[in-house]
């Protein structure tokens, strides 16, 4: 009742004496504060929108407009009939009239200039044939160079804010479903005997040429009408419509740049990472981030940097919903089993690094004792999501609990102080698989896993993060991660560890969340039981190959993706004797609000090398074409997935249709129910401008990971670190007697190794043949 009392900032009552006015000061100075803040924001975001709007052009250009206008207007007599026009519908003729028909005709030239360049530029970025061609210039068409300038001089003559590009980005285009049709069956046939696949040719005629039709309207009306026919169906149906636990099956990680260790103090890196979060929180505000731009020319779309921060997932009995808030002065902090609410903000400004350090060491020296079921209340984020919108609105509906959960759900983000180290050590690979471990699940309740994302930090001030999956894909976090760890290395440290500098001000105390959960015990403790199987079941390997990375696979002259991806076939088929579909996320970031598709790397050409690698009697020649032209297939299916020509999410949506509608299709149901047992995704890099890894070196996260999709089947992140290093994150589940994360890993070694040795020996080969 004392915090309830203390929140009143004004108050009055009517007595016999007259009016009796209470009021805080401090308070309402706090309000006052936040209301200027709030609006300057809002001036802020509506002068950014109006250069979004007319962007490429710059603003300065509509003055440039007006002095043509007015240099016409006294210059040039036939040219006044074009302001009288417009003076007749004006209160006056005078001198300050006429300078106003004049900023009127201005204005409406320079509209209709604007609207010109910018379809102009749209219709621009819809050509897609640079995807298709080789970077070296003797290589790349007329038409592409052509369409390079001109992309340069459309762009070139205002400097982009991180959403400028969102109104010149085209749609998503809709493939036909014959095409989709002939893409799938191509993909999956390397996985079928003969009588499967003429069983599944005739269901996927009978669908093309009957229910499709139907479906294909619908959604090509969906394609026209919103601005991706695919994005919102995915996030709800894919994501929020999911009952599963969010840890494993959801949720993914990233792990620190492990071959630096900046400081061992946990409160000074605590502080660093949250100052980094906040300053890169605070581009994203003014829009002063500098958006992706593909060969520098090419602008990916920025969408899904708008709900980083200030955003949950909320639970529902039926489907969850993601909120964001506009605004948040803190964040909320878990260590020890208590959750503290630490303000960021005071005096109008972000605090120091050294500042955020003092809250942090308060709360790392603070010895209170958890109350009753807080250690465990985040393990209700961890679990069956139906049980927990249940337990949230029985439970955490009013009252403190209602308090301490808005706290966390209102937060910029949640941060995790970890009472064990995070390690890294090249002698024993345990260590990292742990530091995997450890990011991806903790102890199942000490994440609060429906927040955009948890930074956690070790006890010797290693960090990473644990990121919800429903607000936005890996690239997105890894873009945050990237300038966190660029920044880190920018500012720095004291020589004793600490942060820079000395406090202007005496942050404000943390403040202890309260909590009544003595109720809610039994739900916590059905969640944790459901959270703690999954974290026992977890199989994780992080595998450091060494042996070779980017450099080689240059010299072997095809993608690096694509030779990782065929080891990874090889790998595969070795470990389960035979091939499996195989999921590779790529981006559809091209087009407004894209998210992903899925590539297929499990094709007719990379069967065939696998099975020329496994044969003694083929040639090394022939498994050197075999290679290249698998690889070449697959980079040809990866572009063809990031120009909209991919299969699975079409297919996705037509059953979405399907069940709007009420009609089944065997087809459909068929492919859906497909297990993904084969489940991979490259972590990219170099997103931002400041990574310099020629300065910074060692400046690189080992990336990060994910659950396996399939029960039996495993999830495979890997990241090209340099180019002599690829780390590998290999999961999967302890109850299959069908994989082992450690066995995996020891077969994706051996896939790499015997790629070298094929490419050595094909060289020697060559060289013998030459002299």
């Amino acid at each position: 009742m004392a915090e309830a009392h203390s929140a009143v900032a004004f108050s009055f009552s009517i007595t016999h004496e007259g009016w009796d006015v209470n009021f805080d000061r401090e308070v309402l100075h706090l309000v006052w504060a936040s209301g200027i803040r709030s609006w300057k924001k809002r001036l802020a975001r509506f002068k950014n929108n109006v250069r979004n709007g007319v962007f490429p052009a710059p603003l300065q250009s509509l003055w440039a407009m007006m002095g043509i206008v007015l240099a016409l207007r006294y210059a040039n007599n036939s040219f006044i009939k074009y302001t009288d026009i417009i003076l007749q519908w004006l209160p006056g003729t005078s001198y300050i009239w006429q300078i106003v028909s004049c900023f009127i005709l201005s204005l409406t030239f320079w509209l209709i200039l604007i609207y010109i360049v910018r379809y102009t530029f749209k219709l621009m970025l819809m050509y897609k044939g640079w995807m298709y061609e080789s970077r070296g210039g003797h290589k790349v068409s007329l038409k592409t160079k052509l369409w390079g300038l001109g992309i340069k001089l459309l762009s070139s003559k205002s400097k982009p804010l991180l959403y400028s590009y969102q109104g010149s980005l085209p749609k998503l285009p809709l493939p036909p479903v014959n095409e989709t049709m002939k893409r799938y069956l191509k993909s999956v046939r390397p996985l079928m005997n003969d009588s499967e696949f003429e069983s599944m040719i005739k269901l996927a005629r009978e669908f093309e040429k009957g229910i499709a039709v139907k479906l294909q309207r619908y959604l090509w009306l969906k394609s026209w009408w919103s601005s991706n026919y695919v994005s919102d169906w995915w996030e709800e149906y894919v994501y929020l419509r999911s009952r599963t636990p969010l840890i494993v099956n959801s949720n993914f990680y990233g792990t620190d740049a492990i071959m630096l260790h900046s400081t061992p103090i946990q409160a000074a890196r605590a502080a660093m990472i949250i100052w980094q979060c906040l300053q890169y929180r605070r581009l994203i505000e003014r829009q002063e981030l500098e958006p992706i731009r593909v060969q520098g020319l090419v602008p990916l779309c920025s969408w899904q940097y708008e709900r980083i921060f200030n955003t949950t997932r909320v639970p529902g009995a039926v489907s969850d919903k993601i909120v964001h808030y506009n605004d948040s002065r803190h964040i909320v902090v878990y260590h020890a089993g208590r959750y503290f609410k630490v303000i960021i903000y005071s005096q109008n400004r972000i605090l120091h690094p050294c500042e955020i350090e003092e809250q942090i060491q308060s709360i790392l020296d603070n010895t209170e004792k958890p109350y009753t079921g807080e250690e465990k209340v985040a393990a209700l984020t961890a679990a069956d999501r139906t049980h927990w919108a249940n337990t949230r609105t029985q439970y955490f509906f009013k009252g403190i609990n209602r308090q301490s959960l808005d706290a966390i759900e209102k937060a910029a983000f949640v941060v995790t102080l970890d009472e064990v180290p995070y390690e890294y050590d090249p002698e024993n690979s345990k260590k990292l698989d742990e530091f995997g471990r450890i990011l991806m699940t903790g102890k199942g309740y000490d994440r609060w896993f429906d927040k955009s994302f948890t930074l956690c930090i070790g006890s010797n001030g290693r960090v990473g993060f644990n990121a919800e999956h429903s607000w936005a894909d890996a690239p997105v976090m890894g873009h945050l991660w990237e300038h966190f760890l660029c920044g880190d290395l920018v500012v720095g440290y004291q020589e004793n560890g600490h942060t820079k500098g000395s406090p202007e001000l005496e942050p404000p105390k943390p403040i202890r969340l309260q909590w009544n959960l003595d109720p809610v015990l039994e739900a916590i403790e059905k969640s944790y039981q459901v959270s703690l199987a999954l974290v026992n079941d977890i199989d994780l390997r992080i595998l450091a190959f060494n042996d070779y990375g980017k450099g080689f696979m240059k010299t072997a002259k095809v993608s690096p993706d694509a030779f990782i991806q065929m080891a990874l076939q090889l790998a595969y088929y070795r470990d389960a004797g035979k091939f499996s579909l195989t999921y590779e996320a790529s981006m559809t970031r091209l087009y407004r609000e894209g998210r992903t598709e899925t590539v297929r790397p499990c094709t007719l050409e990379s069967s065939t090398w696998v099975k020329s690698m496994l044969d003694p009697n083929v040639d090394t020649n022939k498994r050197i074409n075999l290679l290249r032209q698998a690889c070449a297939t697959h980079q040809r299916g990866y572009q063809d997935a990031m120009c909209g020509k991919g299969i699975d999410r079409h297919l996705f949506c037509l059953y979405v249709v399907s069940k709007y509608l009420e009609v089944e299709s065997p087809f459909l149901n068929k492919v859906l129910s497909e297990p993904w047992r084969l489940s991979t995704s490259q972590t990219p890099h170099g997103q931002t401008t400041q990574f310099d890894l020629r300065k910074f070196p060692n400046c690189i996260s080992a990336g990060g990971g994910f659950g396996p999709v399939a029960n039996d089947g495993y999830g495979v992140s890997y990241i090209i670190a340099g180019e002599n290093l690829v780390f590998f994150h290999i999961s999967s589940k302890k109850s299959s007697p069908h994989t082992d994360s450690n066995r995996f890993a020891i077969r994706i070694k051996e896939a790499l190794n015997d790629m070298k040795s094929l490419h050595d020996d094909w060289n020697r080969s060559t060289k013998n043949v030459s002299s």
